[in-house]
């Protein structure tokens, strides 16, 4: 499943890149401006991507053998289509090779994998303030899902809802 162009090479994860990832998250996290909220472990990653059933997948992007990049992804199913598709949780290329189609090769590589497994759609979510990535994504074909907001329930107030 690896891919490679000229000096880029994108390959999935394994559980000896947990540090890497860590790391990776740590990066994307400051630049959407959300450090304070990353309370991920090496312990936790590998439990929860490498363990006896992964909840995600992480391909990881190389350039001239120097880690640049990442995408974190799971399945997802839509009622609608009938059938599975893939969520991107994270894409992140670091700053200093944006722009060179790192981001674009891993997206298509995530694409290929929700293609392969019929998948009816690829989707993520992305900040409103970041317009380079919006940008972007316009760029490849994607539609803005301007209509739906996301929801969410964390901490506590999972635990309530829970009853727990």
């Amino acid at each position: 499943m690896a891919v490679a162009s000229k000096n880029l090479l994108i390959r999935p994860a394994t559980s000896e890149d947990v540090p890497l990832i860590l790391d990776l998250i740590r990066g994307i996290a400051e630049y959407e401006k959300l450090s304070h909220e990353v309370v991920a472990t090496e312990d936790l990653l590998r439990e929860h991507l490498f363990g006896p059933r992964p909840a995600a997948e992480v391909l990881l992007a190389y350039v001239d053998g120097n880690s640049v990049g990442f995408a974190l992804y799971f399945p997802n199913f839509s009622t609608f289509l009938g059938r599975p598709g893939v969520y991107l949780e994270d894409l992140y290329v670091r700053p200093e090779m944006r722009g060179k189609g790192v981001g674009k090769a891993l997206l298509r590589e995530v694409a290929r994998v929700a293609a392969r497994r019929n998948g009816g759609r690829l989707e993520w979510s992305v900040l409103d303030w970041n317009e380079p990535a919006i940008k972007f994504y316009k760029s490849l074909g994607a539609v803005p899902m301007d209509e739906w907001t996301v929801h969410r329930v964390t901490g506590d107030a999972l635990r309530k809802l829970a009853d727990l």
